[in-house]
């Protein structure tokens, strides 16, 4: 089932208000345990853990995202604008 442009935008901000914040924590939670369980890192490696924490956690919804800074592609042409 496809979402609407409305629906995407609403997802699209739950998303970013609630689930990225809750995922940072899971992520840093999820390092500082692997730090203690095996030794800190070399800084680059832990860097590239990050990087790839920072990507994957948006690819799940990509599907949300898409197409939600531009506008309303269900509405009519708006006044001014042809």
């Amino acid at each position: 089932m496809a979402l609407s442009y409305r629906a995407r935008r609403i997802w699209s901000l739950v998303v970013l208000l609630i689930g990225l914040p809750l995922w940072i924590v899971l992520a840093v939670t999820g390092v500082d345990w692997l730090r203690e369980w095996a030794g800190r890192p070399v800084w680059w490696l832990e860097f590239l853990i990050f990087v790839a924490l920072g990507i994957v956690w948006a690819l799940p919804f990509r599907g949300i995202f898409r197409g939600v800074g531009r506008g309303d592609p269900d509405a009519g042409p708006q006044e001014g604008q042809e």
